[in-house]
């Protein structure tokens, strides 16, 4: 079966550095549109990155843009999170998603493209 399988996640200080990770198994890497989300308490599921499965074009929420990076690695079927200065804000459980899209170019931004889901790592960012 399809597993998502998210790591990296833990605690830094504002203006630090994490990268996550989220390793594929179950489906054919190369194929899928990937995403990261990220839901802090109380609040919604909300799109931070997604990644194209060809061309490799990428999205951004506003509130990350400049500061996260998506990326692939189809040869380790893994996607990644490269969040540099980190504020108090990005606190959240960070989800890995992987969804289909038929055009090569496209990048998926919504939960509801997104047909499989990790188990989330925790994003921690003290002031």
């Amino acid at each position: 079966q399809v597993q998502l399988v998210e790591s990296g996640g833990g605690l830094v200080q504002a203006g630090g550095s994490l990268r996550l990770s989220c390793r594929a198994s179950g489906l054919t890497f190369s194929t899928y549109a990937m995403g990261w989300f990220r839901q802090a308490p109380g609040k919604e599921r909300e799109f931070v990155a997604g990644i194209s499965w060809g061309r490799l074009n990428s999205r951004y929420a506003d509130s990350v843009k400049g500061r996260f990076t998506i990326s692939r690695d189809s040869a380790k079927n893994t996607v990644y999170l490269q969040m540099n200065t980190l504020k108090p804000e990005d606190t959240a459980v960070y989800y890995c998603a992987a969804g289909m899209s038929g055009f090569s170019n496209v990048v998926l931004t919504t939960t509801t493209e997104y047909a499989y889901w990790g188990q989330g790592t925790q994003v921690t960012v003290s002031s």
